[in-house]
């Protein structure tokens, strides 16, 4: 639902921008004839886009995972489209160029804001993804210790060990990974992800 919702809005604040650059583009261009029949035949249209616009945006807003050094961003573009709307209302009803252009403007850097906060947002979702990958016991494990004990623990590869026949507790399996023993040379990961190893063997390969 939510992705389809981000098309929805992405394809929605398309058109919105589309009808506001039609419509100062005329007010500027003096034609306001030509507007004043433009605007006629997209009332409802302009209502529907507004309307979905703003629903929308409200929605993914409420979506959206605050937390990060970016998301200044977030308010500055709330506060510069619901600036731009009314200025641009005034603006048209009373052709001022000025208001028009001003509202075009704002709405214009919003959405710049917007598509510069989403990829930010989708770095820092890729950071803690990697984070979690990286502290993950299963991961932890193949990345160090399968080239050796194999993917079930049983490979015995250099010397290892069979994994899944040791007798040793949580804390012989953490001690051996952060200070190695025999043929095994310490692994090099600090005590939390050694942990996660020494979880993971203890509780998916010891005894299987």
């Amino acid at each position: 639902m939510y992705k389809g919702i981000l098309h929805s809005h992405y394809l929605v604040v398309v058109l919105f921008l589309l009808i506001y650059v039609i419509k100062t583009i005329l007010l500027l261009s003096n034609k306001n004839e030509l507007l004043v029949k433009f605007s006629k035949k997209i009332k409802i249209l302009e209502i529907i886009v507004s309307t979905l616009f703003l629903v929308s945006g409200i929605y993914l807003s409420t979506q959206l995972p605050l937390g990060g050094k970016y998301d200044y961003l977030f308010w500055v573009k709330i506060i510069m489209v619901f600036l731009a709307i009314p200025i641009a209302v005034i603006g048209f009803k009373k052709s001022s160029k000025i208001l028009a252009a001003s509202s075009l403007l704002l709405i214009t850097v919003s959405f710049g804001i917007s598509e510069v906060y989403s990829n930010r947002k989708g770095e820092r979702k890729e950071i803690i993804k990697n984070e979690l990958v990286q502290n993950d016991g299963k991961s932890l494990y193949e990345s160090n210790c399968a080239s050796c004990h194999g993917s079930n623990g049983k490979l015995c590869l250099a010397g290892a060990k069979d994994l899944t026949a040791t007798l040793l507790d949580l804390s012989a399996i953490n001690k051996i990974i952060l200070e190695g023993r025999g043929l095994m040379s310490a692994v090099n990961v600090n005590r939390e992800q050694a942990n996660k190893i020494a979880e993971f063997v203890n509780g998916n390969i010891k005894g299987h």
